[in-house]
């Protein structure tokens, strides 16, 4: 047998930054987070190669002394916790002490640094092959400057594993996007290869966090985004998430940060996806940049080794609170709140511009008259309709002109936001002009989303009625689902479901809720056991009900090629901006488009 012993100091490092160390962009992650706890406001990256061949970090932090310099680059070496009081209630970046050693023993690395208000010259230290250097003086400012090269040099079998300098680059850069997400009060600047890519000035105002918002997420993103202030028992929430209208095919604009760490949490993913799941095409992401402030004690972040994941002490509460902020804002965003920018937005077809062609229209005048441009042939209107229309243009009301049913006759009078109704276009679009333009409703959607709001608050009035089966169901559980099962008795009554422990791996079924009657009992008891063990909760019976009510408003709203008289039609807009979420349908579709006047004087070259 071989004896134990102790793995040398260079190995136990190496095998560490196993664990810290993946590619370029985790050193890139370790330094800038060792900068933002020295309270640095300015952060500097310069890469090479993708940072394979080298990266330097360069902060204006405090900085550390000579003697700090050589400890630094110990392994568990920390200024950040001191007792496991303090690990408990982690508020820094960094906490492990663990980087700076990992990232010595897999690559040429160099640390300078300069304590503000200590020695006139900084001081450098080397580290060659996991061996610490002596420290040497070194001209430079006050701050920290981390020099990193030949990542993975001496370990090849790593190294192979790395990508293209592209691909590498684009890790750190979006990594460096989040970064200036998490911290506006810091500027960060990044160089490759010797090219400036970016240079984000800290920032100091609304208006300038809009800005940098814009630079990272698009112009786009921003004139779709929804400010978000919500504070609940501790718990706070902040930041900006898209209308349903912008969306993506991935879930390339999601930053979400825990006390100003960037994670990656499925509970979390699950609240925001419950909140976005009848207002979101099928298949379609939403993006948003969004900060949740938690308590320290409450969260622990020293789940994973690069911290990318936490966990709540009480999950629960979190995703409720989650859930229900994104839910009431998105309940907002309906035809009522007429947003300034909305108008040919992102819907499922999101990435391809929209064009309008003003072409030749069917049926219109080919000739003009002398010394005169083309004409566009008269409106088929009813006589009422073109006498009220000729009588505003001579400024005359005479009785047969009477204003269409539901428009003021007083022409200063407030105009709603989806304004009134015009015309029906091919009997799907409404037409109806507003203080900004043309509004373009699609009737059929637009009605689906009111049956179905109306349909959830009367299910919600009367609760999840359960129905009592005929015939039990009998479902194969384990005895911890069983156990679980019992604890979560009443919750499960709440939903309409009841059963009974008919063994030590089983349980018979005898109510299910009254809309769900067709469904799997079993199945879905296993998948409401399932939520409850993972999460402490579960929608999935409302998630089951709701879609069930969609599919009845489907059926029950209006169809295409209905003809509605003037009065029909705004009526529809009206409900329309009493409505919540009716800025889409069921299925996320948009339910209207604002074309404003300026768009309108591009298509016909107006001011040109």
């Amino acid at each position: 047998m071989t004896t134990i012993k102790l793995l040398p100091d260079h190995l136990v490092n190496q095998i560490a930054a196993g664990e810290v160390v993946e590619r370029p962009s985790s050193v890139v992650k370790e330094l800038i987070e060792n900068s933002l706890d020295a309270d640095a406001g300015w952060i500097r990256v310069k890469l090479e190669q993708g940072g394979k061949r080298a990266i330097r970090v360069h902060d204006d932090g405090r900085g550390m002394a000579r003697d700090e310099l050589p400890v630094a680059l110990q392994r568990h070496a920390t200024s950040k916790i001191a007792s496991l009081d303090d690990l408990e209630q982690v508020v820094t970046m960094g906490f492990r002490g663990e980087a700076l050693p990992s990232i010595g023993s897999v690559a040429r690395l160099d640390l300078a640094s300069r304590r503000a208000g200590g020695d006139a010259h900084g001081w450098v230290v080397q580290v060659r092959r996991g061996e610490i250097g002596e420290p040497a003086p070194l001209p430079m400012q006050p701050g920290t400057r981390v020099d990193v090269r030949d990542l993975f040099y001496n370990v090849p079998a790593r190294r192979k594993f790395l990508r293209t300098d592209r691909t590498e680059f684009n890790h750190i850069d979006l990594l460096l996007k989040r970064f200036a997400l998490a911290r506006f009060d810091v500027g960060f600047e990044l160089e490759h290869d010797g090219k400036s890519v970016s240079v984000l000035a800290p920032v100091g105002s609304e208006e300038e966090e809009d800005l940098r918002v814009s630079r990272i997420m698009g112009q786009e993103f921003l004139d779709h985004a929804i400010r978000i202030n919500e504070q609940r028992g501790g718990l706070g929430l902040h930041g900006w998430v898209a209308e349903p209208r912008y969306n993506r095919a991935q879930a390339d604009r999601q930053f979400f940060f825990v006390n100003g760490r960037a994670v990656r949490d499925r509970l979390i993913a699950h609240a925001v996806r419950t909140a976005f799941q009848d207002v979101l095409f099928h298949g379609r992401h939403p993006a948003f940049v969004l900060f949740l402030q938690i308590p320290p004690g409450t969260v622990d972040v020293n789940v994973h080794p690069q911290k990318h994941e936490v966990r709540f002490r009480d999950g629960r509460s979190v995703h409720d609170f989650l859930f229900s902020s994104l839910h009431r804002e998105l309940a907002g965003v309906g035809a009522g709140a007429l947003r300034p920018n909305a108008g040919l937005g992102a819907g499922p077809a999101a990435g391809h511009e929209t064009s309008l062609h003003a072409g030749s229209a069917r049926g219109g005048a080919g000739g003009a008259y002398p010394h005169s441009g083309p004409f566009q042939a008269g409106m088929s209107l009813p006589v009422s309709e073109q006498l009220s229309a000729y009588g505003r243009l001579l400024g005359e009301r005479p009785e047969s002109a009477s204003s269409a049913p539901g428009q003021p006759t007083d022409e200063t009078s407030d105009i709603p936001p989806l304004g009134y109704a015009l015309a029906q276009l091919h009997g799907v679009y409404v037409l109806s002009q507003n203080t900004k333009g043309l509004v373009i409703t699609d009737m059929h959607a637009a009605h689906e989303r009111i049956t179905y709001e109306r349909l959830k608050s009367r299910h919600a009035e009367d609760g999840i009625r359960g129905q009592r089966l005929l015939v039990p169901v009998a479902a194969q559980l384990s005895e911890a689902e069983l156990d679980l099962a019992a604890g979560h008795r009443d919750e499960l009554a709440a939903l309409g479901l009841r059963f009974d422990r008919s063994g030590p791996e089983s349980a018979v079924i005898r109510e299910v809720p009254t809309l769900l009657a067709g469904a799997d009992a079993a199945r879905l008891f296993q998948d409401v056991l399932a939520d409850l063990g993972s999460m402490g909760s579960s929608e999935r019976v409302e998630t089951q009900s709701n879609e069930i009510l969609s599919t009845m408003a489907c059926h029950g709203s209006i169809r295409a090629n209905r003809q509605l008289t003037l009065a029909e039609m705004n009526a529809l807009l009206r409900e329309m901006e009493r409505t919540e979420r009716s800025g889409h349908c069921n299925h996320g579709r948009p339910t209207w488009v604002q074309l404003d006047m300026g768009m309108l004087d591009q298509l016909f070259l107006r001011g040109r």
